[in-house]
């Protein structure tokens, strides 16, 4: 019997048709919920579903549908998004088998994707000895090369769309701003500051590999709306989390190290922190040691980094690849003893541990046959003939008529996950900053205790 399968919101872009189209020719049967005008300009079809109710009328809506198309299996992007949220609970109720695609643990040549969350949700064993024991050797990916143009487009296709179509779905609220006027002058203003920059970084960039290699710390920052920031972390913004560090590194720092904090190129447009950055260093007396990057080559920086901090992004994952060390701040599925330092964060400007360089082998290794795929929701792979453009590393995650579609099902052999206990997690901003050891950060109820007293 052919399993059906229910799509609900992906990347912007035709990623989701692509992914349909895939499991579609391997047999099963496949339904979309549109919830926006960007949804239904990208995915149309005798079997795609508008549901245009208030977010209160979203869970009793998603009962009656999978009831009544007998679903076996659901599809997201993103754990984080209200309506996913309560289908990730709606399938917990209903027995029905929930995955979460998001862009790779791992970049920039893979995606992710995971049964029940990803990220703060993800079921990746935060044991270390777990990986020890796995194999190093895994096969190089494919590259996607940049889809950074091909990313702006989709969106602005799909933002467009869901303008015009607004009156369709007049109860719809995405997580971002989609408003035209305003998006097109964030990018002119995006353009003009990297523009205003170039010059800076420059000066700065010759500043720290021939005056400071090895002797500063690096803090790539994330957009002010990442949800690993918002829902997985304690802090409750980005600001918050700069003075947290600032603060620290002033106190505890070594007098002839300096702090970088480099801005996220996706976050150009919206933030600037330069005004913050400058009364932290007035402030507390860090001059010239606390300096701003905006578009730097991450990689040339970390060759040279000391050490790095960052709330979860995946720049830490690349600090680890380059054996500089780390510090977590929030939850990361990379932030393992062995190879995240786990000493307090005031601990760590002084004393930052090593990277364990063969454990990370192995758990990069693990994670790209486990619950990633070679390639990029925004553009299919080069050499790929399957319709939804991906290279899939691993098929645990796929339907079993696709698995044997690919022919993959005798391919990597993927280790059982055992149960692995967590440490309890951090419910304030002070206690990530000092817990002793890696830990998570609270998925669903974050910071709620600890902010309200």
């Amino acid at each position: 019997m052919a399993e059906r399968i229910l799509l609900l919101q992906g990347p912007v872009g035709p990623f989701f048709r692509r992914f349909a189209a895939e499991l579609a020719s391997a047999g099963c049967e496949v339904f979309k919920i549109n919830f926006n005008g960007g949804d239904a300009a990208c995915f149309r079809g005798p079997n795609a579903v508008d549901f245009r109710g208030r977010p209160g009328e979203w869970r009793g809506f998603l009962q009656d549908f999978v009831r009544s198309r007998q679903i076996d299996r659901i599809y997201v992007f993103g754990d984080t998004r209200a309506h996913h949220r309560i289908a990730r609970d709606v399938a917990r109720e209903l027995g029905i088998r929930f995955f979460v695609f998001e862009e790779g643990y791992l970049r920039p040549d893979f995606v992710t994707l995971e049964e029940g969350g990803v990220n703060g949700e993800s079921s990746l064993p935060r044991d270390p000895d777990f990986y020890r024991w796995q194999d190093a050797e895994t096969l190089a990916p494919r590259r996607v090369g940049n889809v950074f143009g091909r990313t702006a487009w989709h969106a602005t296709v799909y933002y467009i769309a869901t303008t015009l179509l607004h009156r369709r779905f007049p109860h719809y609220r995405h997580h971002r701003r989609t408003a035209l006027v305003p998006e097109a002058l964030a990018w002119l203003r995006s353009l003009a500051r990297r523009l205003a920059h170039r010059g800076s970084d420059r000066a700065l960039l010759r500043a720290l590999l021939d005056g400071h290699s090895k002797r500063f710390f690096l803090v790539p920052l994330q957009v002010h709306c990442d949800a690993q920031v918002v829902v997985h972390s304690p802090f409750c913004d980005v600001s918050e989390f700069i003075e947290t560090v600032a603060r620290s590194f002033a106190r505890n720092a070594p007098a002839d190290r300096v702090l970088v904090f480099k801005h996220h190129p996706l976050d150009r447009a919206y933030r600037d922190y330069g005004a913050l950055l400058g009364s932290l260093a007035a402030e507390l007396g860090l001059g010239d040691r606390l300096r701003y990057a905006h578009d730097l080559h991450l990689p040339t920086l970390l060759r040279h980094a000391e050490g790095v901090v960052t709330v979860n992004s995946t720049a830490g994952a690349s600090a680890l690849l380059h054996g500089v060390p780390t510090k977590v701040l929030g939850d990361a599925v990379y932030d393992l003893p062995g190879l995240t330092s786990q000493c307090p964060l005031d601990a760590f400007w002084a004393s930052p541990e090593a990277v364990d360089r063969d454990l990370y082998r192995r758990f990069s290794a693990y994670v790209r046959r486990s619950v990633l795929a070679n390639g990029s929701f925004y553009r299919a792979l080069p050499g790929v003939a399957s319709p939804s453009g991906i290279c899939w590393v691993s098929t645990q995650h796929l339907p079993h008529s696709l698995r044997f579609a690919l022919g993959t099902q005798h391919g990597v052999r993927v280790q059982p996950r055992p149960a692995v206990a967590t440490p309890a997690r951090p419910r304030t901003t002070a206690d990530a900053v000092a817990r002793p050891s890696g830990a998570e950060v609270p998925a669903a109820a974050r910071r709620a205790a600890g902010r309200a007293s």
